[in-house]
């Protein structure tokens, strides 16, 4: 890429980044400086894009420290608030007979921090999966201020099933009674307050890799969320009443990389976060009461977007609806688009200003 005197691209990406279905390269700018201005996604002091090697809040020991699933049930019903469970580097638990027989689903208590040490000394973290399509939860906060952190969450769908959801919508399908029969999936759920999930890798969950039903307060970094892509559901982070901050995330392979139902009280923040290049819809999303069919034109309360690179050619911002306040998209670098009527798609409330678009952007719109 050329380079003028008002224009510096910095901060690329790691030259090879192995994820669990597959190796890209990505030697790639994540931000581009015009006239002394940022746009686009980077790096800050605790770590890369995305975490792993180099992130500095790796947790390398725990008060509980297990290698095997009876052992981590057992720390997790003994953790009080303010400890560990840690597992450490190379453990892998397969959760898939227990949760297709118990629907067994991980309980993190009030306080407690489960952890693995991804990207200390090369580890990529501990692995916990499940093979059990009908995966309806595998971790959950069972209290506020829960954090899960520097862990492999490998769920059992990374496919679209593009075929079935046609047959479920298209002429003569029998629509969400049929599309339901195949199970959904999600990796981390919470109803509380507070829960931060960092440093983790989070892939194949049908519904959400993580997905927040209420609670303000979430905050959600440093994570690479992919292969959460199942036609008509298939959300990176999934918001219903909750509000969160979501920061210096690499996605890659979802439908939607953050999604909102756009209930009231749906809120986000979403910057410095990295789209790798493919996306199966548009990335960032909030849904309007046109979705939800309650009568109302509501998109959430508050959402800003920026500082985020998006390099996928789908559409980058959708909001389906009104913000009960404002919603705010700047300082973004859309890549794949030269102007915001194509990178943006919204209705009133929504401002879009000072964003760099195209490849080779010289000056900000």
């Amino acid at each position: 890429m050329e380079v003028t005197d008002n224009m510096r691209l910095s901060f690329l990406l790691p030259a090879l980044l192995c994820v669990t279905y597959s190796c890209v390269t990505a030697e790639e700018p994540t931000r581009v400086e015009i006239d002394n201005t940022v746009y686009g996604a980077r790096a800050d002091q605790r770590g890369p894009i995305g975490g792993g090697a180099g992130y500095a809040n790796i947790v390398t020991k725990g008060d509980y420290t297990v290698t095997d699933l009876d052992a981590l049930l057992e720390a997790l019903s003994k953790a009080k608030a303010g400890q560990v469970v840690f597992v450490p580097a190379e453990t892998e638990i397969d959760l898939t007979a227990r949760i297709y027989i118990e629907r067994l689903v991980l309980e993190v208590p009030e306080g407690v921090t489960l952890a693995g040490n991804r990207g200390h000394q090369g580890s990529p973290g501990a692995l916990l999966s499940s093979d059990a399509l009908n995966t309806p939860v595998m971790i959950r906060a069972a209290g506020p201020d829960v954090r899960v952190t520097g862990l492999r969450l490998r769920g059992p769908n990374p496919k679209r099933y593009l075929d079935h959801h046609r047959r479920s919508f298209g002429p003569g399908g029998s629509g969400h009674k049929y599309y339901y029969k195949l199970p959904t999936s999600n990796g981390i759920t919470t109803e509380h307050a507070g829960l931060e999930v960092d440093n983790c890798e989070i892939s194949g969950f049908s519904h959400g890799g993580v997905y927040l039903k209420t609670g303000p307060g979430h905050h959600i970094h440093h994570n690479h969320i992919h292969h959460c892509q199942y036609q008509g559901l298939g959300y990176g982070v999934c918001h219903n009443t909750a509000s969160s901050l979501i920061e210096h995330n690499l996605f890659n392979w979802n439908r939607h990389s953050i999604a909102g139902t756009g209930r009231p009280g749906n809120s986000y923040v979403a910057r410095h976060n990295v789209e790798l290049g493919v996306s199966l819809s548009h990335c960032f999303d909030m849904h309007g009461g046109r979705d939800r069919k309650d009568g109302t034109d509501i998109a959430g309360t508050s959402i800003e977007i920026y500082n985020n690179t998006f390099r996928a050619p789908q559409t980058p911002v959708v909001i389906r609806g009104v913000p009960q306040e404002r919603c705010e998209v700047h300082h973004n670098w859309f890549v794949k688009h030269d102007r915001s009527e194509r990178a943006v798609r919204a209705a009133a409330r929504t401002t879009v200003f000072n964003n760099a678009y195209g490849d080779k952007p010289k000056a900000a719109k």
